[in-house]
């Protein structure tokens, strides 16, 4: 039998910044991520979901979940704007589970968004 010692050179697993043992990881992309008016949401979202990975850069944002674990399950929060840049590029990989947008002009994004089936529904 390994001793719990033995994994900490083994195992870089237990290094990793964003190591969670959830089933789903929110990942959040909006341009002002860090504006004060997103803590209460924030706070919502975290009474349900444990991760969330918040990003502001649509490119690190595509990064990370191109890198990300096939075996991970992956929800996107994302503005309008931003998905629809992002979405076509995205929306075809296997852990992207759903995909939520923020929207501020419902009408044009339900348009583009009819697409993408893991577009569930705009908040």
């Amino acid at each position: 039998m390994m001793e719990m010692n033995d994994l900490s050179d083994e195992n870089h697993f237990f290094k990793r910044e964003d190591n969670h043992l959830e089933t789903f990881t929110l990942i959040w992309l909006e341009t002002n991520i860090n504006d004060r008016k997103h803590e209460d949401v924030e706070e919502m979202l975290h009474s349900t979901i444990n991760h969330i990975k918040k990003f502001d850069d649509l490119d690190k944002c595509k990064k990370y979940i191109e890198e990300a674990s096939k075996d991970d399950k992956l929800v996107l929060l994302i503005s309008g704007q931003l998905g629809r840049q992002l979405i076509p590029f995205i929306h075809q990989l296997q852990h992207i589970s759903a995909i939520y947008i923020i929207s501020e002009d419902k009408e044009n994004d339900k348009t583009w968004a009819r697409d993408f089936p893991k577009v569930v529904e705009d908040c």
